[in-house]
């Protein structure tokens, strides 16, 4: 049997860790404060491109590029 593992990103935030869905923002994974869960939801919106760009490369075993966070680091 195969499992599928939809596509998502990790989130760490004020020593908090989560996983959300690229495509829906869902929360998959964890717990944040709903003012982050927002924030997260609003920036994984606007770098969609960028995170489905990464999920092919992890994918395929290669390094990911780094995206600014919503803070600009």
């Amino acid at each position: 049997m195969m499992t599928i593992i939809r596509q998502h990103f990790h989130v760490d935030y004020q020593g908090q860790q989560a996983q959300f869905a690229i495509e829906s923002g869902e929360l998959l994974a964890g717990k944040l404060p709903s003012k982050a869960v927002k924030l997260v939801r609003e920036w994984a919106k606007d770098h969609q491109e960028e995170l489905r760009e990464n999920w092919e490369l992890a994918v395929a075993l290669k390094p990911l590029q780094r995206i600014a966070g919503a803070d600009n680091d």
